[in-house]
């Protein structure tokens, strides 16, 4: 082979197949056999061979991104990309992507002016659309999306409600197994740490938790905003006004790690003198001492479902909305 970069030609030689069928390959079209495919890409890695993306994008129309859109309300970056949720969304949406031959492009729409332009690289084809995570209590860019007829799913139910595909967990039913839980452990004074309550998830949760337990007496709950320090004010907050609590339902792991902090530092044991249990099973569940009982989401799944759903509407645009709800599961570990 020559110095030369390598052609299609190359690639068609070492596969014995047609330079057309590579163009198939490379370019997605999926009438092509499966095994010839395996045999086109080991060839393409076996010559070194890349794609002309440029050229690829005025055969196809698509520029092979997506846009990852983290839309808040003015959140420092930390606060986002520190919470491990975040990268157990990416892991999902990235398995996907990947083998469809798309690669993700990070954007963060924390002001009305990044929305803005958000949908304006939307517009003018700088993606192919657009993956949404969103943690803004109501997010106007879902809205924005379908109005300008730009490809894109939401991660969690849009409020306030537009037509657009998204994936969910179901948090009412997470919140009670919670509450089954510490009942059936014998804790009777039970208190909760919400996420921000203009969040539908934080309310459900909360609703979950307080509808399981009804007919046992009210349940206190102090708002947090999903971080570790938010649980600690929580947590000490709960504890001066209810010195007797004996099991505390935390809305995500990481207020849950706050809590368990707290509760240290207040001669209080865990279990024993107070069960807690998180949600979500991110990293924190498993790192905290002792290792914390918690709602497990199965994140990656829906990260994936998400970026199976767009990818899905891209190829047919008229194709109507849809929602995929996931089931929450219970970790049991040493915390409750």
């Amino acid at each position: 082979m020559s110095d030369s970069a390598p052609t299609l030609e190359d690639v068609a030689r070492v596969a014995g197949v047609s330079r057309a069928t590579v163009s198939r390959v490379i370019n997605g079209i999926r009438n092509v056999d499966t095994e010839i495919q395996k045999v086109v890409r080991r060839a393409i890695e076996e010559t070194g061979y890349a794609p002309n993306r440029a050229a690829r994008s005025l055969v196809t129309r698509r520029t092979g991104a997506v846009a990852l859109v983290v839309s808040g309300a003015g959140e420092p970056a930390e606060h986002v990309f520190g919470d491990p949720f975040f990268g157990r969304v990416v892991a999902g949406v990235v398995a996907v992507l990947r083998r469809h031959g798309s690669h993700p492009l990070l954007m963060l729409a924390d002001t009305a002016d990044a929305r803005a332009d958000v949908l304006a690289h939307l517009r003018q084809g700088g993606a192919d659309g657009a993956l949404l995570v969103s943690t803004l209590a109501e997010d106007p860019l879902p809205g924005m999306c379908v109005r300008a007829g730009v490809p894109a799913v939401l991660f969690a139910r849009p409020n306030p409600p537009v037509p657009i595909s998204y994936v969910d967990v179901a948090h009412r039913a997470g919140a009670a197994l919670a509450a089954d839980h510490l009942r059936a452990r014998g804790c009777e004074r039970l208190g909760t740490i919400s996420g921000p309550l203009d969040v539908p998830a934080s309310r459900e949760r909360l609703d979950g938790f307080r509808d399981a337990l009804r007919g046992h007496g009210p349940v206190p709950n102090e708002p947090g905003n999903f971080t570790h320090a938010s649980g600690e004010t929580a947590m000490a907050r709960l504890l001066a006004a209810h010195p007797d609590l004996d099991g505390v339902f935390a809305a995500n792991d990481l207020m849950a790690q706050g809590a368990l902090g707290v509760l240290h530092r207040e001669g209080r044991r865990v279990p024993d003198d107070v069960a807690l249990v998180g949600f979500d099973d991110s990293s924190p569940a498993r790192s905290c001492r002792p290792a914390l009982t918690t709602v497990r989401q199965p994140v990656e799944d829906m990260g994936a479902e998400l970026a199976r759903l767009l990818l899905a509407h891209i190829d047919e645009p008229a194709r109507p909305s849809v929602s995929v709800v996931f089931d929450p599961t219970l970790v049991v570990r040493e915390s409750a």
